[in-house]
């Protein structure tokens, strides 16, 4: 292995990781609004105290929540199955603990569902007849019950040790105003996609320690801040042309009330210098955070000023709306130049010639395409940015007159039936090595790309 093929192998990890996480995650989100809901609504400091009703807080946050991710990611690994043993695995850890145990959780899951994942591949050939039943339900409660007696005895000291290490670092950087720098890794990693797996991987679990303590969090607003990309977005509004600048209002309108961040990773993506405006946008954004004291109660998934203003804490609004605002302010300030640089003719040139690029590649390849029906969008988490293409794509081939529903999924998990495959241009080659015989199309804009409209051309073009 050559030094090269090191880093390319490290970011393929780190990547399956963060596709891992966010598939355990992202299912459960609505589950972690209602109870930011409930805290901001009933808590004793909330907007309508009720102590009756403020009894649901912690019991969702310290069983529900954490029982919920673990049956997700066990189930991810060995299907229901793993859910079951993963759920159990979690209580060792769950129980008796004095802060939340998400991350505990996260880790015991997946756990649990790769063991009795084991174990029935062990088994699986030697039960004899008619025994099936009695194996499977002795096996997984075998396994849960040891699992969960590891947990509680060896598993949960440890992780309670990293957690409070943890929190105490990300006190200090609060406390020496230190925790702007984490934008420097932040925005590259959202831009590598791992947004869900950075957010509710790694800021989510602390977040939820210190709304335990204090009520409310600022690593809430780290990664899910809509500023730094609203800058960058308005850039290219106002100094680029042709069709970029006319992608740019509905990408706005998704990214800042639909709160789907991906959308704005294409314009960095075509000028990857502007990842220094997204870093001195999010540094701006924390700076101002911890200034005023702004914290939410819960994540705001997704990252729309909706969900932000939804969960945040009375009287916190107003600093939240100050630090999304300046960093939107220095984020469009420093993509300016660079924006302004790109913007002109070469620019318009560059797209026509990738559009007819790829028109001409799409015509030679659906000489071979009948009928196409089975259509996906494929995007990291399967979430997001594809749903957000398919409904665009369902509509407009509607209007063509074809009742097809074009479907989203994950680049990991494309089924096999699959005919047509559209996602984006980073994520071809993950695609290519999924092993689907599907056609592939890949875009830089997931918004309003020129490509559409060649697919609707192609697909009712498959029916003649």
């Amino acid at each position: 292995m050559n030094s090269r093929e090191i880093p390319l192998s490290l970011k393929a990890e780190v990547q399956k990781f963060g596709r891992f996480m966010s598939a355990m995650i992202m299912p459960n989100i609505g589950a972690f609004i209602a109870w930011g809901l409930i805290t901001a609504l009933f808590d004793p400091a909330g907007w309508i105290p009720r102590e009756r009703l403020s009894f649901l807080i912690d019991p969702m946050m310290d069983y529900l929540l954490p029982l919920l991710l673990a049956y997700t990611g066990g189930r991810l690994v060995w299907g229901v199955r793993g859910g079951v043993v993963g759920a159990v695995a979690a209580m060792g850890v769950i129980v008796g603990s004095d802060i939340p145990m998400l991350l505990g959780a996260m880790i015991l899951g997946p756990f649990g569902g790769w063991v009795i994942k084991l174990a029935d591949r062990l088994t699986g050939d030697r039960i004899p007849p008619g025994f099936e039943m009695l194996v499977n339900n002795l096996s997984a409660g075998i396994l849960g019950m040891g699992l969960a007696l590891t947990g509680f005895l060896l598993i949960q000291p440890v992780i309670t040790a990293a957690l409070i290490v943890l929190h105490r670092g990300v006190a200090f950087m609060i406390g020496a105003r230190l925790l702007p720098l984490v934008s420097l890794f932040i925005e590259p990693g959202k831009i590598l996609f791992l947004n869900n797996a950075i957010n509710h991987g790694i800021l989510g679990p602390l977040g939820m320690q210190e709304v335990q303590q204090s009520g409310k969090s600022v690593l809430f607003l780290l990664e899910t801040n809509p500023g730094p990309g609203l800058g960058i977005l308005l850039a290219y509004w106002v100094f680029s042309r042709g069709t970029v600048r006319a992608s740019v209002p509905g990408a706005v309108i998704i990214h800042f009330f639909g709160g789907i961040h991906e959308v704005y990773f294409p314009y960095i993506l075509m000028r990857p210098v502007l990842i220094l405006s997204a870093i001195g946008g999010g540094a701006t954004g924390i700076l101002t955070f911890l200034i005023t004291g702004a914290g939410e109660r819960s994540t705001p998934s997704p990252g729309s000023i909706v969900t932000l203003m939804a969960v945040a804490p009375r009287g916190a609004h107003l600093a939240i709306l100050m630090g999304i605002i300046l960093s939107a302010a220095v984020s469009f300030l420093i993509a300016m130049p660079f924006v302004k640089s790109f913007s002109g003719e070469t620019e318009r040139n560059e797209s026509l010639e990738e559009a007819k690029s790829t028109v001409g590649d799409m015509k030679i390849q659906s000489k071979g395409l009948r009928e196409i029906s089975r259509i996906y969008f494929a995007c990291d988490a399967g979430m997001g940015s594809s749903a957000m293409g398919a409904s665009k794509l369902t509509r407009m081939l509607r209007e063509k007159g074809l009742g097809i529903r074009v479907a989203h999924c994950s680049v990991d998990d494309i089924p096999g039936d699959a005919q047509l495959i559209i996602t984006h241009r980073d994520l071809m080659e993950r695609v290519r090595i999924s092993g689907t015989r599907a056609y592939r199309i890949g875009v830089t804009n997931l918004v309003n790309a020129p490509e559409y409209a060649e697919v609707v051309e192609l697909v009712t073009a498959s029916y003649r």
